[in-house]
């Protein structure tokens, strides 16, 4: 069985994400922007191998998209790869959230089967990638997914078999570049310094 690899890369800063707002489909803020056009040289550094057959796919939300296109990518919109359904809470920030409905707040921060808000629990989003990443096992192929820090949490937690409530021990930061390799019955988490400047 060939190898999948994937580079899950999460989108650049949204005035959203600096504010700590779930959800919304705000699109990148200058700072993001720019950030993802200097990361590009770097994403982009090494050359693919011969008759390699890598995609580009990403979350619909609009930061996900631009981030792809600022990295050089064209991407192909994956709807599994989309940000957490907030429900009542969309678009709101967590200080609002914590005052309005503290005890809600706190139910969902420790229960992962709690969406309290109305939409989807972290147990359903990790149920929702988890199926898309077993689907990429023996492609044998190069994937970038652009998506959400939350799907990125949740996808290594599924990829290692880690219990659910270590997700919230792994922080994922704006262009946070995480790899996973397929060996066959499992996943490979792969930390890597940057590549080489690409000669002129």
């Amino acid at each position: 069985m060939n190898a999948t690899r994937l580079r899950l890369v999460a989108h650049g800063h949204t005035a959203a994400l600096r504010r700590a707002r779930f959800g919304g489909d705000d699109a990148l803020d200058e700072g993001g922007r720019s950030a993802a056009l200097a990361l590009s040289p770097s994403l982009l550094g090494r050359r693919a191998p011969a008759g390699d057959t890598g995609a580009c796919l990403s979350s619909p939300a609009t930061a996900a998209v631009q981030t792809a296109y600022a990295l050089g990518l064209v991407p192909a919109v994956e709807t599994t790869l989309a940000d957490c359904d907030y429900g009542d809470w969309t678009g709101r920030s967590l200080q609002e959230v914590a005052g309005a409905q503290p005890e809600a707040l706190r139910e969902w921060l420790s229960t992962p089967e709690a969406a309290p808000h109305g939409g989807e629990s972290v147990t359903a989003l990790r149920e929702r990638v988890g199926r898309w990443l077993d689907g990429q096992r023996g492609l044998g192929r190069r994937v970038t997914a652009v998506t959400h820090p939350l799907v990125i949490r949740v996808a290594v937690v599924h990829a290692l078999g880690l219990p659910l409530v270590t997700y919230r021990q792994l922080d994922v930061e704006p262009l946070a570049i995480v790899r996973l390799t397929d060996h066959g019955r499992r996943w490979q988490l792969r930390l890597s310094a940057p590549p080489a400047p690409a000669s002129r």
